[in-house]
């Protein structure tokens, strides 16, 4: 099932090409906002699911290009993001140690909103291209052999960093991941029997037309099931809170003033935002090969 929040954060099911409007299913979850409601939804999903699905078979649905779409967890509990998850298309001969951070809820954003650009001495803008997981249950200390039944569904994701605003420029997490808007996700919901190999995904991301980032969830370096593992042994995981995966570094570049930036994973939707910068700054277009190579180890 792909789920949607559209137009005035109604609630939607994908049925091929329309979104149909399912939000008189859930009315009678005790919310207090869409992003409560979507939470308390993938907590009760068992209650939902068949429900659901028979509103979307009967209905006769809106046409996707007469719908706004709005992020599907608009305001998650936690974001855990990895770092430097990746094995940079082999170049790395093991993974690096498992690492993350915490990135603002308030940053998160939707199709067709805009990342905008803090007025801050920054050294950069880049984009990161992920997979972002929605948890499906509170998760403490979980096994990885049991990790998969934590999954509830999938989305595009994309976090928006800012380089070089730490101490005598070095980069900090805070700093540099959780401005507002530099959370793009969606612009569907993919539960998890839809996904039948999460760790084989191929990624792409597009800027201005032109491919960015190209690699697959293939070269983790944690695996998913030892990340949701180690995040709950740290935090306690609840429905609708997300982990991002992190990014391959190849082909990463800078996002500036005017840029349409696009992220898709097949089946998931293509997720579109633009940019702006009140401050007009620039950097080389295209890929930024220093920051590629000094990721996988070449510099």
């Amino acid at each position: 099932m792909k789920l949607v929040h559209f137009n005035n954060y109604r609630l939607g099911v994908l049925k091929g090409d329309r979104v149909v409007d399912v939000t008189s299913v859930v009315q009678d979850i005790p919310h207090v906002g869409p992003h409560d409601r979507m939470s308390r939804l993938i907590e009760r999903f068992d209650q939902y699911r068949g429900k659901l699905e028979q509103a979307a078979q009967s209905g006769q649905g809106i046409p996707m290009e007469q719908v706004r779409f709005r992020a599907p967890v608009p305001k998650p509990g936690k974001i855990v993001a990895m770092a430097g998850n990746y094995l940079e298309n082999g170049t790395l001969k093991e993974a690096r140690p498992i690492n993350a951070f915490l990135k603002s809820p308030n940053a998160v954003i939707g199709d067709g909103d805009t990342v905008v650009l803090p007025p801050e001495p920054v050294t950069i803008f880049h984009h990161e291209a992920e997979v972002g997981m929605v948890v499906a249950k509170k998760a403490s200390r979980v096994n990885a052999a049991d990790a998969k039944s934590y999954i509830f569904g999938w989305m595009n994701f994309i976090d928006v960093s800012a380089r070089g605003l730490g101490p005598q420029g070095m980069d900090t997490f805070f700093q540099g991941k959780s401005w507002h808007s530099f959370a793009p996700c969606g612009p569907y919901l993919v539960t998890a029997d839809e996904v039948p190999d999460p760790q084989n995904m191929p990624i792409k991301l597009w800027v201005n037309g032109d491919l960015r980032q190209d690699y697959n969830t293939n070269d983790m370096g944690h695996k998913i099931p030892d990340t949701i593992a180690w995040a709950s042994s740290i935090v306690t995981l609840n429905p609708g809170d997300v982990i991002a995966f992190g990014t391959n570094h190849q082909g990463l570049g800078a996002l500036q003033d005017g840029d349409k930036v696009e992220i898709e994973i097949p089946g998931f939707g293509r997720l579109h935002v633009s940019v702006t910068d009140n401050m007009k700054r620039s950097w080389p277009r295209g890929v930024d090969h220093a920051m590629a190579d000094r990721v996988a180890g070449r510099a």
